[in-house]
């Protein structure tokens, strides 16, 4: 396994530091080992949720690597942009939830990353940006689709079509990011986050996060019936019948993930 992605395992949570200096940018060996890492914890059922970061103090990922385009192969293109498409919807896909602690810039690629997890925590200095028209290039990983869906029609053409750059409170405004910390915090917030999960039904979060992203293409009678069934598949586990009886006994529950 590469070391492009770091893995540190804290009980039921997983820390993915991405590791490529000075940036972190993204390679197709880095893109293949956060999609073989992340399949490995989802198969994982002692891990719930999972937390994203940078290496370094600067840079959460400043995106591709552009070397990778400069002499215009198309081939290479494609490859990259397929092996950006895996790699980033593995993620949005991991069945508990991940959380992006965006410690410093997100670029391209970088933010793309981000926008794949469910939740995004930004330190005070991050900037964040799809800067990729401004080099003839466009987001190719979800950039136009998560973003638009996200933050709306209106801030997402602002940002991709006029290139504009934000910081994380104007990010915090427009609901790209759901907190700001200060600096060198953005690690411990996400944890922190990523640990409430384990309060909560991993079964449970599971379905909620299978019925919330399925919104997105789903009509909305559709996701009714899915709702519906997806509550009773729940009788099915362990863990529903565990959570209804600890609270019933006013203990707390002793979840198993099955």
């Amino acid at each position: 396994m590469s070391d492009a992605i770091r893995v540190n395992k804290r009980g039921h949570v997983a820390v993915l530091t991405m590791n490529n200096p000075p940036a972190n940018t993204w390679t197709a060996d880095s893109l293949s080992a956060l999609a073989e890492t992340v399949t490995r914890l989802n198969d994982d059922r002692d891990i719930w949720s999972l937390v994203l970061t940078g290496g370094g103090d600067k840079f959460f990922s400043a995106g591709a690597d552009l070397k990778l385009f400069a002499d215009g192969d198309r081939s290479v293109a494609r490859d990259m942009a397929r092996q950006f498409g895996q790699a980033f919807e593995t993620l949005s896909a991991f069945r508990g939830v991940s959380i992006a602690a965006i410690n410093g810039y997100a670029m391209g690629g970088g933010l793309e990353v981000a926008l794949a997890c469910d939740l995004r925590i930004a330190e005070q200095q991050a900037v964040l940006a799809l800067p990729e028209a401004r080099v003839g290039l466009l987001p190719c990983a979800g950039g136009t689709q998560n973003l638009t869906w996200l933050v709306g029609e209106g801030w997402a053409k602002r940002m991709i079509l006029c290139g504009e750059r934000l910081n994380a409170e104007q990010a915090l405004n427009i609901g790209l990011v759901e907190e700001v910390v200060p600096r060198g915090q953005a690690g411990e917030r996400a944890l922190a986050l990523a640990e409430q999960v384990a309060e909560q039904s991993p079964t449970s979060v599971a379905a909620c996060k299978r019925l919330i992203q399925s919104a997105r293409s789903r009509p909305l009678q559709q996701g009714y019936i899915l709702e519906r069934e997806l509550f009773v598949d729940l009788f099915h586990s362990e863990d529903q019948k565990e959570g209804v009886n600890a609270f019933l006994e006013k203990r707390k529950a002793e979840w198993k993930n099955r």
